[in-house]
């Protein structure tokens, strides 16, 4: 069993600065675990401290059933992939992925088993005699790949590996760590700031702040139910869209209220929010120009500031009532800037925060 265990962990460095103040975390064998948040949450400390990289000033860290506090990093079963790849540059690709496996005295005929095999999977056979100098940045996060994996480690941690490639190989880069996740049936924690990395890739994402975690859950309870404020805004692209609302009592239950626009919301939770204000988080996609979504309140008139045109669709960026929203829509119902257009919001998919707290009240 490879899983990882964080019990009360806190990390402070020796000028008192507290980056991880009490983490606590499990992290299920062969799961793929993605750490996100913005740049210095503490998402990178954490996975450091799992390699040993970084010690632990007080808490209990666990890989399976060992405590590691104070196992050293090359006792602890564990590879790691950096973001500038760490290769030897006087070696070739053969060499290595196998130097870790020298290093451990493993048998040559071993070593050229596990290092072609490595190879094999990783479509890089052709390249096993070049000098890293001679191979693409996707071919050298490969080869950093190929070296961890000859290891067979209990847990393969990735800071950041893909961003110092080009968008298109890091979309064929994502499908390849995947694959190798599966195939290696091993234990993953990911590192990155690329919500659509960690969308596409994590069987559960951590989403911290201030070394602190504010959610952990599958990709699509985090975008269908984020727990607060922070969590709807850094998860979507485009961001989802904060308004200010009034909530009042109706007939049939409750309304948010901003602008001309009255949203019907039947949900309890907003009893006693009744006659007070709360933000209102609507998704770009939410947002729609087609005529069969009109119906009762729902129906919104704003004005269009800029139209991005990204092909199959249009990013709006509107101003209603004083705030500004983005929409993203079909691109045959783009219009031209400085024009009003008539959108509905889907009232299903409507999300409620407390204004002080920030934490969500109803989706």
């Amino acid at each position: 069993m490879a899983g990882i265990t964080f019990k009360n962990v806190v990390k402070t460095y020796d000028n008192g600065v507290t980056v991880i103040p009490d983490l606590n975390m499990e992290i299920k064998d062969k799961e793929f675990v993605v750490l996100v948040g913005p740049s210095g949450c503490g998402k990178s400390t954490t996975l450091r401290m799992i390699a040993g990289l970084e010690s632990i000033s007080s808490g209990d860290l666990y890989i399976g059933d060992r405590r590691i506090n104070a196992v050293p990093p090359k006792s602890r079963n564990i590879a790691m992939v950096f973001q500038s790849y760490a290769l030897y540059p006087h070696m070739s690709v053969y060499k290595n992925m196998a130097f870790a496996l020298e290093l451990a005295k493993t048998p040559k005929d071993e070593i050229d088993r596990k290092v072609k095999a490595a190879a094999s999977i990783l479509g890089l056979e052709p390249y096993l005699d070049r000098k890293p100098k001679a191979l693409s940045g996707g071919q050298r996060q490969r080869v950093a790949l190929g070296r961890a994996m000859v290891r067979n480690p209990e847990v393969f941690l990735l800071d950041e590996p893909l961003s110092n490639l080009d968008a298109k190989l890091r979309t064929e880069m994502r499908s390849q760590i995947s694959k190798l996740h599966k195939r290696l049936g091993t234990t993953f924690v990911y590192v990155t700031h690329d919500q659509t990395e960690a969308m596409t890739m994590g069987d559960r994402i951590c989403v911290m702040k201030d070394g602190i975690i504010q959610q952990f859950d599958t990709p699509q309870n985090l975008y269908d139910y984020p727990c607060n404020l922070f969590v709807a805004g850094f998860i979507g692209s485009p961001q989802m869209n904060f308004i200010d609302a009034k909530v009042k009592k109706t007939e049939n239950g409750y309304a948010l209220c901003f602008g001309d626009t009255e949203v019907a919301m039947d949900k309890e939770e907003l009893a006693a929010y009744e006659g007070k204000e709360v933000i209102c988080g609507i998704r770009p996609e939410d947002f729609h120009a087609e005529k069969h979504f009109f119906h009762g309140n729902n129906v919104m008139e704003a004005y269009i500031d800029l139209d991005e045109m990204m092909g199959s669709e249009s990013y709006l960026y509107l101003e209603y009532a004083g705030q500004k929203l983005i929409a993203r829509v079909p691109a045959r119902y783009a219009k031209k800037s400085e024009e009003n257009i008539k959108l509905a919001i889907d009232t299903e998919k409507i999300h409620v925060f407390d204004k002080e707290s920030e934490l969500a009240i109803c989706h």
